[in-house]
Formats: C-alpha cells, sequence, structure tokens
C-alpha cells in the first residue's frame, strides 16, 4: 500500500474554537498569520499547506489534483469545525462541505474559483475570464512558467510588483505554476459535481461569501450563484480589496468571520 503524501499543518491563536484554513494556489500556511493574528482570541486556526505546496508532500501525479487537497484537508478533520478557504483551497472548502457536511460547523468561502458555478449561470462573465487568462496560459503553454507566473500574480495577486517580490517567493510561484493547468478537472469542469441539481442543498451550515470591492467580475458571477443555491449563505464584501483580501485586509475579514459564527 502507497503511503498517504504527507500534509504539513501549522497553528494560529488560541482561541476556544478550532477551526481549518485552506490557502491559495502558489501559496502555504503562512498567508493565513495575518488573519490568524486577528482572530487569534477567538480561533485556534490550522492552516493546511495543501499537496505541492509549503513543506506537504507534493501531489500524485496520477490522481485527480482536487481529490487530494480534498484528503488533506480531511486528514486534519475529525470534529466539526469552522471551514476557511481562499480562493482554489475555497473550492476545496466547498467539496468538503458538500462531501462531509457533518465535520463543517461553518463555512467561509473568500474569493472562490469555483468557475464551474459562473459557467453555469453567467456564461457571458465566463467567456470574459477565459479571454482575461488567456495570458499567462498562453505563456504557461509555451513553457515559460517565469512569465505564467509573473500573469497570474498580475491578475491575482495583492499588486506587488513581480520585481518587488523576493527572488525566493518568484521561484517558489513559477515553479508551481504547472498545478494551475491541473485544477480545471474540479473547478471547471466540476468534477466533483457540486452543481448538478440538490448538491449545494447539503451546504446548509451557516456559510459566508467573502470577496474584496475591487475583485474581478468572475468572482462576483461565482458567489452570485453560489448564494443562490446555498440555503444558509450569506454575502460581504471587503471595501478597498481585491482578490488576496485575507493578507491585505485582514482585520476587515475577520470581522465578517466573527459575524458569521455568532449563527453557528
Amino acid at each position: 500500500m502507497t503511503p498517504a503524501p504527507r500534509t504539513h499543518a501549522r497553528t494560529f491563536g488560541h482561541g476556544s474554537r478550532a477551526a481549518l484554513a485552506i490557502h491559495c494556489t502558489l501559496a502555504h500556511s503562512g498567508a493565513w498569520r495575518a488573519l490568524g493574528a486577528a482572530l487569534e482570541d477567538h480561533f485556534t486556526l490550522t492552516a493546511i499547506d495543501l499537496p505541492s505546496h509549503g513543506k506537504s508532500d507534493d501531489c500524485d501525479p496520477q490522481r485527480d489534483l482536487h481529490a487530494q487537497c480534498r484528503d488533506a484537508a480531511l486528514a486534519h478533520l475529525s470534529d466539526p469545525v469552522d471551514v476557511i478557504g481562499h480562493s482554489f483551497g475555497a473550492t476545496v472548502a466547498l467539496r468538503v462541505a458538500v462531501e462531509y457536511p457533518h465535520l463543517v460547523r461553518s463555512l467561509t468561502l473568500i474569493e472562490p474559483v469555483f468557475f464551474a458555478a459562473a459557467r453555469v449561470d453567467a456564461p457571458e462573465a465566463m467567456a470574459a475570464h477565459e479571454v482575461e487568462a488567456a495570458p499567462y496560459f498562453s505563456a504557461l503553454a509555451q513553457g515559460d512558467t517565469t512569465r505564467a507566473a509573473r500573469l497570474f500574480n498580475r491578475f491575482w495577486g495583492d499588486g506587488t510588483k513581480w520585481d518587488d517580490i523576493p527572488d525566493g517567493t518568484r521561484r517558489y510561484m513559477a515553479d508551481r505554476m504547472h498545478i494551475v493547468p491541473r485544477q480545471a478537472d474540479a473547478i471547471i469542469e466540476d468534477n466533483a459535481r457540486i452543481m448538478v441539481p440538490g448538491a449545494l442543498d447539503k451546504v446548509a451550515m451557516p456559510t459566508l461569501l467573502i470577496q474584496g470591492d475591487q475583485t474581478a467580475d468572475i468572482i462576483d458571477a461565482v458567489n452570485k450563484s453560489l448564494a443562490a443555491r446555498m440555503p444558509n449563505a450569506r454575502r460581504a464584501w471587503i471595501t478597498g480589496a481585491g482578490h488576496m483580501a485575507p493578507i491585505t485586509h485582514p482585520q476587515a475579514v475577520a470581522g465578517e468571520i466573527l459575524k458569521l459564527v455568532e449563527m453557528a
């Protein structure tokens, strides 16, 4: 039997509520440091490194990437906790909530890149986003991972110029750009069947859909679609924030999460 890949995690805070945090593509568990500090009196936040990120083992190229990320999250879930995900990590959190709702006390999805929702409910927004994403996919197809990472970061990053990012971080991002196309089966094609009728009815726990008010139009389309299908969801907008709201606006994001857990 092949041993399960090792999933590294770190903990932030000392609060009485247990929570699990799942980071975005090309990041690692340290991305939750600022939000963990903002919530430290309320939560003990376990932040995992997704497969092929941080200090976790690499993902298995023979297995579906999204399923491996779900399994990495499940390795740290035994009792119901508050689950928080950002970007691609939010799509993993959503899948956990659909497939294992008994393990999710509340669900926070920050800027979820679950494009399958927009594909169903806002095809024009999806088509526009495919045009926006084309440059970094083109660079990746040409084998220029550094250029692909620079363009990906320009669209999805926190506004920091590529040349101002430390060399080690730029190499880390470029080395993981090959992961991005492997996400498509889940976040575009919906191979976990999250958008089939009735699937999102299972996400009955208190749910929060967060986006920055400066974010990409595609995120608004995704959140609108998901909110319409979840029985206990509300939306929140972070003033002045883009896609990286947990990093750039941790206090505002924390405030919205604290409102949510009052319901859980």
